[in-house]
């Protein structure tokens, strides 16, 4: 019998869609910058490690800019070694791509970038379980030390692309109001509130810091995200089979959220006009 009150322990995050401007461009700098390996079509290309989807691209030349409303505030690839980060950062500054910020998050390290439209970039690697802090977004995180990061690989010739075992590590919203986030992304979709810090709230499954993230820092009341807008298409969340599809399904629905079908599951929207794929 499936739990009908929270998601899979197992779950895993599938692909972010993210909408650009100009799909040449964005790809450029994801194969180049992060090395990502592409695939790409008429309107849209594929980005992973070669075994994974990790990121695809939506081409709207005529999408308006990211703006004052709800939205992506960033998504995370994580890293599956110390080292392939170190390679991330070494990347990086080889082919000299602007870094917003290296941070010790204390659960993970991180590193933070802009994409060519703005789409905010996180690469992190998680440290043990038995060493993450008890309240990890209860105190503001210390700089991390980007040539310590790069020295674990500095007798290595730089890599073209990443290796196999990246994975979307998480995803962070600007909302409008973090009690309805909580109602929607916990008591409606199933996750666990691992965390609620003031303006932001994270959720997980099995105990991990965070796979979905949410905050204010935009402002309370923030109007959901319009239409034809650069930034966030969609993003998913992957199920290992048809029933556990069908008990979010009916979770949602009896929480009074639409879902409409899609092939292998069902797509929905949160209070912001973020839209959610839930496939097996």
């Amino acid at each position: 019998m499936l739990d009908v009150d929270s998601l899979p322990v197992a779950l895993r995050l599938g692909p972010v869609h993210l909408t650009v401007s100009d799909l040449e461009r964005s790809a450029s700098w994801y194969e180049r910058s992060l090395g990502l390996r592409v695939e790409a079509g008429a309107d849209r290309a594929e980005l992973g490690d070669g075994v994974a989807t990790l990121v695809v691209l939506h081409e709207d030349r005529d999408a308006q800019p990211d703006g004052d409303h709800a939205g992506l505030f960033h998504y995370c690839l994580l890293y599956p070694t110390r080292e392939e980060l170190a390679r991330a950062a070494v990347r990086l500054e080889e082919t000299s791509t602007p870094v917003s910020n290296f941070r010790d998050r204390g659960t993970h390290e991180a590193i933070y970038l802009p994409d060519p439209d703005g789409n905010a970039v996180e690469l992190a690697w998680d440290r043990a379980r038995e060493l993450w802090p008890d309240d990890p977004y209860g105190h503001t995180p210390v700089p991390l030390d980007a040539a310590a990061l790069r020295a674990l690989v500095a007798d290595e010739a730089a890599a073209p692309s990443v290796a196999e075992g990246l994975a979307v590590g998480h995803v962070h919203f600007t909302i409008g109001d973090v009690e309805q986030a909580v109602d929607f992304y916990s008591r409606a979709l199933g996750f666990d509130l691992k965390y609620h810090v003031g303006p932001a709230a994270f959720f997980s499954v099995g105990g991990y810091h965070h796979q979905v993230a949410a905050n204010v820092w935009k402002g309370v009341g923030l109007a959901p995200k319009p239409p034809r807008r650069l930034g966030i298409h969609h993003w998913t969340i992957e199920l290992a089979g048809e029933d556990e599809v069908e008990a979010a399904r009916a979770r949602l629905q009896a929480t009074g959220n639409d879902v409409e079908p899609i092939p292998h599951g069902f797509a929905c929207r949160d209070p912001w006009n973020i839209q959610l794929h839930v496939v097996a």
